[in-house]
């Protein structure tokens, strides 16, 4: 499976070899526990056994939910709350299911700025970093749709809101919005159509998840220096790796009980901090709610979204150049999916020839004041749709198209990068003295 040169399985007994020719799934698992894992992995590479979890976790307590459910304008409300009242435990398996899409977040948000940090974006990776793009996509839908089902007011407004923006598109963006909704505005159609893909959707992330997981075991694992694993020979490949199992395995479950304590402390203490109370009254169609806000992990595209109206030079440039076209409505639809496609075309916007943020001066600056752009954007989407918060928001999402369009591609030109080790084995040496034969840390 992986281009590391390693121990494949062997099968020993008759009926291993037997199994082995017919359906070598044995040595299928036996290749992915055993891979080749860089030794100088640290912590910020604990997240994807979160996100593993995550996906499980809201497969298995979504099904439990669904033989409660009923997908009807006039009964999902309802539905919920016998669910919240009258089910065994039906309370603990909707708060897990809730609060499972925000961890799932939070682990993403984490996974993905550690890639951009280390550059695990960059060659041979470009297709791992694609394919985890397309998931967060899928994330989105599903966390989108599945916040619509319980049928409250921020559900039922959020939809309208969201789902207008497809009628924003010009000649084909209504028959889109009215093929969405199942009808001309929101309603039971839709209802039913969310609550489909909802179901759907997560199955689709799991076989997108499996196509991750073998590029990245194809292309090999990144590591904090950003130094490929020698692959000259398997003695060589061993200096700078160690099996994942048994020695990440242990770290990673260590790490996912850590995060795991964390999550249910919040579920069994402050399940609806994260949600909003208007949520709590059944959808009303003539009733709308002061601010509509959708969940916090949409709010830095939700800021973009809003940042240009009409009143930017931008929007009405681009605007006259189309002759009307493209109105401030379609052009924050598409800085909103713009936001996450700059995001997607780093491998190819990044010029340096270092992988590693570690050895980038520079970048290292940049990168900071991204984080707290997407943390203060988060906070911009939160907050009414006026003044100062509107041109805080067009402020932000500048620095954000900034990074990716014009400072990624400078620095490769312009940074004069540190030294970096010449092998991975050097890196671990250095930071914890020569191993054993094992490639364990010296005491």
């Amino acid at each position: 499976m992986s281009g590391i040169p390693h121990d494949h399985y062997e099968p020993k007994t008759g009926g291993e070899k037997w199994l082995h020719k017919r359906l070598p799934i044995v040595g299928l698992v036996y290749d992915t526990i055993m891979i080749p894992t860089p030794k100088n992995l640290n912590w910020w590479w604990i997240w994807g056994i979160v996100l593993a979890y995550c996906l499980v976790h809201m497969i298995v307590t979504g099904i439990v939910l669904v033989m409660h459910y009923t997908p009807h304008v006039d009964l999902a409300f309802a539905s919920v709350e016998h669910i919240m009242r009258d089910v065994n435990g039906g309370h603990m398996i909707r708060y897990l299911h809730m609060n499972g899409a925000s961890l799932f977040f939070v682990a993403v948000y984490i996974h993905m700025f550690r890639g951009l940090y280390y550059g695990s974006y960059k060659a041979p990776r470009e297709i791992t970093w694609i394919v985890g793009m397309l998931i967060f996509l899928m994330m989105m839908g599903t966390g989108f749709m599945g916040y619509v089902l319980p049928w409250g007011q921020m559900s039922f407004w959020g939809a309208t809101v969201i789902t207008g923006l497809f009628g924003a598109i010009p000649f084909i963006g209504e028959p889109i919005q009215t093929w969405l909704l199942g009808g001309p505005a929101v309603d039971n159609a839709t209802l039913n159509r969310f609550f489909s893909l909802h179901y759907l959707l997560p199955f689709v992330i799991a076989a997108l998840v499996v196509v991750h997981i073998w590029a990245f075991h194809t292309t090999g694992n990144n590591n904090p220096t950003g130094v490929e694993v020698r692959r000259g020979s398997k003695a060589e490949a061993k200096k700078d790796t160690l099996p994942f199992w048994p020695y990440f395995v242990i770290k990673d479950v260590f790490a996912l009980a850590v995060v795991l304590a964390v999550f249910f402390a919040i579920v069994g203490f402050m399940p609806n901090y994260l949600g909003h109370p208007d949520n709590y009254i059944e959808a009303n169609p003539l009733v709308t709610p002061a601010h509509i806000v959708p969940e916090w992990y949409f709010l830095p595209f939700y800021a973009i979204l809003r940042a240009f109206t009409a009143d930017v030079w931008l929007v009405q440039l681009v605007s006259f150049v189309t002759g009307g076209i493209v109105d401030a409505k379609f052009f924050g639809v598409i800085a909103m999916f713009g936001a996450i496609a700059v995001m997607a075309l780093a491998p190819w916007l990044d010029t340096s020839n270092v992988r590693s943020g570690v050895y980038r001066p520079q970048f290292k600056w940049w990168f900071r004041i991204l984080l707290v752009d997407f943390v203060f954007l988060m906070w911009l989407g939160a907050m009414p749709a006026e003044e100062p918060y509107a041109t805080l928001s067009l402020i932000g999402s500048a620095y954000w198209f900034g990074y990716f369009l014009v400072i990624l591609p400078l620095l490769g030109v312009i940074e004069k990068p540190l030294p970096q080790p010449d092998t991975i084995e050097a890196d671990f040496d250095a930071h914890y003295g020569k191993g054993d034969a094992a490639g364990t840390p010296a005491e």
